[in-house]
């Protein structure tokens, strides 16, 4: 268990720095009046909240060679500024990866992650699956754990439970499209990845490879969570009456991201899950490719949130 990463307070300073790195169209977040109507306190982005969160949980991960996959992250509670956020990681599984005559050797590890704020209350639940080093000269572990506990979100998970003391009603009647199951939506132009150590610094992420190109094989390899806020902004252009995010199923890193990479995604809505309260969860499939100056593209993220729109 690693539980001694700094608790973290949210400041208007850090909301600002952090969209000026990865973007912020969620109106919620941006206006400081909207947000006391509906939510009685000014929440900051999701992406910012799981970003601290994430970053805080690399006191386990120093070592890493990549992140794999992210499963079945729910917030339980939006937080706002002003709020102070702690994280604890737990060690899950562990299994060793097959080894390679000159390379160094490497196991996976699945943590459970759970984020909380300075009264205790649950913020964010979630697993990720990370890549390690094992120490020089170590010998075979013998590590072969069981991963099936890193799953999706649970059927019987509340979509909307981050929402329930929220009076959505204040957002005002609006017009807005009608979302559909099969509905695919292509983000125009796309993002350009920049200022990757100061997301890092920014959110404690301590993992060597998004500070060091030596540990990173030579390049800086950027965070994970940076190539997910972009995507986020981008579906918060697909979708503006995006209200929160209530989770994710999982997010997988298909492929490395690395400083001045033009991404742009395509959003596909899977699933639209009406609420007597007047909000609908969509549950959106996002996928982030890197596009290359010569038109050719690379997959990057698959992503599937489930966000409320209202």
């Amino acid at each position: 268990m690693f539980d001694t990463a700094p608790a973290v307070t949210l400041t208007d300073g850090m909301a600002a720095v952090h969209a000026s790195i990865v973007g912020n169209r969620l109106p919620l977040s941006l206006d400081a009046e909207l947000a006391q109507a509906v939510a009685g306190r000014r929440v900051v982005s999701p992406a910012l909240a799981w970003d601290v969160s994430i970053g805080q949980s690399t006191l386990a991960t120093q070592h890493v060679r990549a992140n794999l996959f992210y499963r079945g992250l729910c917030f339980s509670r939006l937080p706002a500024i002003g709020d102070t956020l702690h994280t604890v990681t737990t060690v899950e599984a562990l299994r060793e990866n097959s080894r390679r005559p000159g390379r160094p050797a490497t196991g996976l590890a699945v943590l459970r992650i759970t984020t909380s704020d300075q009264d205790g209350r649950a913020v964010l639940d979630y697993r990720r699956c990370a890549m390690i080093l094992l120490s020089p000269g170590a010998p075979e572990t013998g590590r072969a754990d069981d991963f099936s506990r890193a799953v999706d979100l649970p059927d019987d998970v509340d979509l909307f439970a981050s929402v329930a003391d929220w009076d959505l009603g204040s957002i005002g009647t609006r017009e807005r499209a009608a979302r559909n199951a099969g509905d695919v939506l292509r983000v125009l132009g796309g993002d350009v990845v920049s200022n990757a150590p100061e997301l890092a610094r920014l959110t404690g992420n301590v993992a060597r490879v998004h500070h060091d190109a030596g540990a990173g094989g030579g390049t800086r390899l950027v965070y994970g969570g940076h190539g997910i806020g972009l995507a986020f902004h981008h579906l918060c252009q697909a979708l503006p009456e995006i209200v929160t995010v209530a989770g994710w199923h999982q997010c997988d890193h298909v492929g490395p991201v690395r400083e001045g990479d033009l991404l742009a995604s395509t959003v596909e809505i899977e699933s639209v899950l009406p609420h007597q309260g007047g909000a609908t969860a969509l549950g959106v499939r996002v996928v982030t490719v890197r596009r290359d100056p010569d038109g050719s593209e690379s997959e990057v993220l698959h992503w599937r949130p489930v966000v409320i729109v209202a």
